[in-house]
């Protein structure tokens, strides 16, 4: 396989908006960094500015959306700005964040991706790690309903299969995409799927105390009867979304991946599985702290 270099950003990039969670007004920054850096948030909120490296090593326990923790300081709702990075191919790159949860903005990461364009990329003098998939390797959710799997391709690549289905009664219809992944495919067919979120599941967050400053407007809310207040950007947005979510997840390797992945109803949790699997099957130590 011809490894390509690694990447960084070509100029830093800012942006701001709201945690979907917390409810926190939170600013991004976005900066270049040198080569085996990779993706890396820093908490420039707290006391000292500690770092958080995105990788499964610092990934803990959270519902409905991926956090990373290291020494009391900790970043969550991470998914979507990964997947931007990893689809754009930047490998390397600093986050200055102050507060406590990257921004919810219209719950895809389309608007990094735009920023993230316009800063470019710079190529670097280190080709970036591959971790093609010499065994097939899969992961099993409690319900024994969702399942990921995942397998080797013949040819370079990472490419995901999302199946989506809710049952009869749901109001979000079954739906089946597969992508392969490239910087055009990325921005093309996923950075715009934004977050979904069944009616009766926004009562019992409120209920718990999350998405105070949320609305309907915000992100995709379905009721019963449909769609609420809002319009979908693809008939099949949903599952896109899903296999958005999973090319984020995976970022969490710190390498890029060649294989096929075929994902049925499952979720943040199934995918960060996968990646310890993939880890432990394929004989990758964790990699080196680079901050």
């Amino acid at each position: 396989m011809l490894l390509r270099p690694q990447r960084t950003i070509g100029d830093a990039v800012e942006c701001s908006g709201i945690g979907f969670f917390t409810g926190a007004d939170v600013r991004l920054r976005l900066l270049p960094a040198p080569a085996d850096h990779g993706i890396v948030f820093q908490r420039i909120d707290l006391s000292g500015s500690p770092t958080i490296p995105a990788r499964i090593e610092f990934v803990v326990p959270c519902n409905r959306r991926t956090m990373i923790a290291r020494d009391g300081a900790r970043v969550e709702l991470i998914e979507h700005l990964l997947a931007a990075l990893s689809g754009l191919q930047i490998d390397n790159c600093l986050i200055e964040i102050d507060g406590p949860e990257v921004p919810g903005f219209d719950g895809s990461c389309r608007e990094v991706c735009q920023l993230l364009v316009v800063a470019g990329t710079i190529e670097q003098d280190r080709p970036r790690e591959v971790v093609s998939l010499r065994k097939s390797v899969k992961v099993s959710g409690d319900d024994r309903e969702s399942e990921l799997f995942a397998r080797p391709m013949k040819q370079d690549g990472l490419a995901i299969t999302y199946q989506l289905d809710y049952g009869n009664r749901s109001p979000i219809s079954p739906q089946t995409l597969t992508v392969e992944i490239t910087p055009d495919s990325f921005i093309r067919d996923l950075a715009f799927a934004r977050t979904f979120v069944l009616e009766s599941e926004v009562t019992a967050l409120k209920a718990a105390g999350y998405g105070s400053r949320v609305t309907s407007q915000d992100l995709l809310v379905f009721g019963p009867q449909g769609l609420i207040d809002n319009q979908l950007h693809k008939p099949d947005e949903c599952v896109r979304h899903k296999i958005l979510d999973c090319l984020g997840d995976f970022a969490l390797l710190g390498r890029d991946l060649c294989g096929y992945f075929q994902a049925s109803r499952s979720g943040h949790r199934q995918n960060h599985e996968m990646i310890r699997r993939i880890q432990l099957t394929h004989d990758l130590m964790p990699r080196s702290e680079a901050v």
